[in-house]
């Protein structure tokens, strides 16, 4: 290459400065390690497989590996670069090198022609080499017909599959490989690599222009290269942070902060403004989206580890990064990515981006979006614990007092007989909030043990669905009584007996969350543990004739044992329907009889 005022003939960049070693190559150090140790060892292997992302090195190192395996002066597994068979090999001209595209030449003669070529000695050179690029274009019988010479290949031949899309290709090829995985160049890498090539071309350059095109690359180094070569063309051989932005269509920093601390803080008219400015001055609605996504996986990545975003953004880590790290949460962040990725999906079969990203600001900022109710996380369980603890102690605190106001109350009653005090106490009592018998009723009506069974092994589930006041609130409560379509819950104390029915929210988060665990909605019933016997053997007593009509089927339909088993194991007596229900409603262990 000539170089002057004026040049005779101009290469690329990602052509003049292809890698011609192994350590030239950026960011696969794995992989060149491997081969390296492989050429020296002479283990080499018969055919290989290159995949990876575009631009991440997987052709310059299959050309690298046939110079170094062809190289007499081989030394720690590199090529020299210096006889005449690496040169050959680097001008194209070694006739035992073939390049082939599988994309312009992927039919069963093409490679049944190779497989025929490849049956002869190499003319030049000790190793034949086949480099087939995009090797997934190839058809199905061209694979069948590559698989065969893979299964059975020639002496001296070497065969480098590479792709972009692995997934493509037979497993029964991909077996007979020794397979390579690219992986996508670092942001870190990439830069380090153009602030290399640009100081061997003594060109000055912008660090932050630098820093733009090395993540606007995505990961390819021939992508950054390429960039690279357009700036250098539109600034007149100079690299500065307004070039790079103008040519990769990325936001100003400062622009990008401006954004979304204005979305963060519902300005949407400032947000609209700003927005108008970013496209005013040409950028890609498509890059400012991912600038925002970016944006976004940075904060989520800094607020779990800050060590992870240091390393990653190059020292673009600033005083208002910090500042959204901490005012922004997690749910916010979330919801930002959720609205950014469905905008990019519609963007794609539209010509009027702007339209869009103008829809896309106002969900953003929009406070009637933001504020939307979020489910409450729970907390971890060592606060969660703490604070049930706290809550029952004062739950304690408060049943002590009561006794104490019962016996205070009783003592007081002097010579009054002992039934006139308990009167009393159950009158002070009178104002509690009484049961709904309309939805007891219908509950026990149906109750089966099963259903009460079912519904005690969930219910542990169910309290950690609940937030901390609520867990707290149903942690004195049990259920006792359940059917297909009904619940009763039964709590120890009173008072939080009446906070529970007055709070139809929770009873509703109750059904809702049962009904996820069992299939199907719950009609929740509360009930005061004192008062449930007292209901209970009401409802007894006001259908012992349906009790006593119904006994048969009750007991063949709860699958309860027959008459002929009752009478026998209660010493030749029959079993009194009314006890037989209620054994049957709340199990044999719950039920006490007790003689007149």
């Amino acid at each position: 290459m000539i170089e002057g005022k004026f040049k005779m003939s101009y290469q690329a960049l990602y052509r003049v400065w292809r890698p011609q070693r192994f350590d030239e190559i950026v960011g696969q150090q794995v992989i060149t390690q491997t081969l390296k140790n492989a050429l020296i060892t002479g283990q080499t292997s018969h055919a290989y497989l290159f995949t990876g992302p575009r631009g991440t090195g997987k052709t310059s190192a299959a050309k690298i590996f046939a110079k170094a395996i062809n190289c007499h002066h081989l030394k720690d597994g590199e090529p020299c670069n210096e006889c005449s068979t690496c040169k050959a090999i680097t001008q194209g001209r070694l006739n035992d090198v073939i390049e082939i595209d599988a994309a312009s030449n992927n039919g069963v003669e093409e490679i049944r022609d190779i497989r025929d070529k490849a049956k002869y000695a190499p003319t030049e050179a000790d190793y034949k080499v086949y480099i087939i690029d995009e090797v997934h274009m190839l058809s199905t019988g061209a694979f069948n017909a590559l698989l065969k010479t893979l299964e059975e290949p020639p002496a001296n031949v070497v065969f480098i599959l590479a792709t972009t899309e692995p997934q493509k290709i037979p497993l029964t090829i991909i077996s007979r490989t020794q397979r390579f995985d690219f992986r996508r160049i670092s942001t870190q890498d990439s830069y380090k690599r153009m602030v290399y090539i640009l100081q061997q071309k003594q060109i000055t350059f912008d660090e932050k222009a630098l820093m733009i095109i090395a993540k606007a690359a995505e990961g390819g180094m021939r992508d950054a290269l390429s960039i690279l070569d357009q700036t250098l063309s539109f600034g007149d051989n100079e690299i500065t942070l307004k070039n790079a932005l103008q040519v990769t269509g990325s936001v100003n920093h400062e622009l990008l902060n401006t954004y979304v601390d204005e979305i963060s803080s519902q300005q949407v008219s400032q947000a609209l403004e700003t927005l108008e400015k970013v496209l005013a001055e040409g950028k890609d609605a498509n890059r400012f989206i991912e600038d925002l996504i970016n944006f976004c996986r940075n904060l989520l990545l800094y607020q779990q580890d800050p060590a992870l975003i240091v390393d990653q953004s190059l020292g673009d880590v600033d005083d208002q990064f910090k500042t959204f790290a901490k005012t922004l949460s997690a749910e916010q962040i979330y919801q930002m990515i959720d609205y950014l990725n469905e905008t990019q999906q519609q963007m794609r079969f539209t010509t009027h981006p702007d339209v869009y990203m103008e829809v896309l600001t106002i969900k953003l900022a929009k406070p009637q979006t933001r504020n939307q109710p979020q489910k409450t996380e729970l907390p971890v369980e060592g606060e969660t614990n703490a604070e049930i603890n706290q809550l029952q102690n004062q739950v304690k605190k408060l049943t002590d007092q009561i006794k104490q106001l019962e016996t205070k109350t009783i003592s007081n009653t002097g010579s009054q007989p002992q039934s006139q005090a308990v009167a009393r106490v159950n009158k002070a009592r009178s104002h509690k909030v009484k049961p709904n018998l309309s939805k007891i009723y219908p509950v026990l009506a149906n109750a089966t043990k099963q259903n009460l069974v079912q519904l005690k092994e969930i219910w542990p589930d169910l309290m950690s669905m609940l937030d901390v006041t609520q867990r707290a609130l149903m942690h004195v409560a049990q259920p006792v009584a359940a059917s297909e379509e009904g619940a009763v819950i039964a709590f120890n104390y009173a008072f939080l007996y009446e906070r529970a029915a007055d709070d139809g929210e929770l009873r509703d988060l109750l059904s809702k969350d049962i009904d996820q665990l069992v299939g199907h909605d719950l009609k929740i019933a509360y009930v005061d543990a004192e008062q449930w016997p007292e209901i209970r053997q009401s409802y007894i007593h006001q259908h012992k004739e349906d009790l006593q009509n119904n006994e048969g089927t009750t007991q063949e339909e709860n699958g309860n044992p027959s008459a002929d088993e009752v009478k026998e194991s209660s010493e030749n007596q029959e079993p009194d329907p009314i006890v037989q229900k209620a054994q049957d409603l709340f199990g044999t262990d719950t039920v006490e009889v007790k003689n007149d």
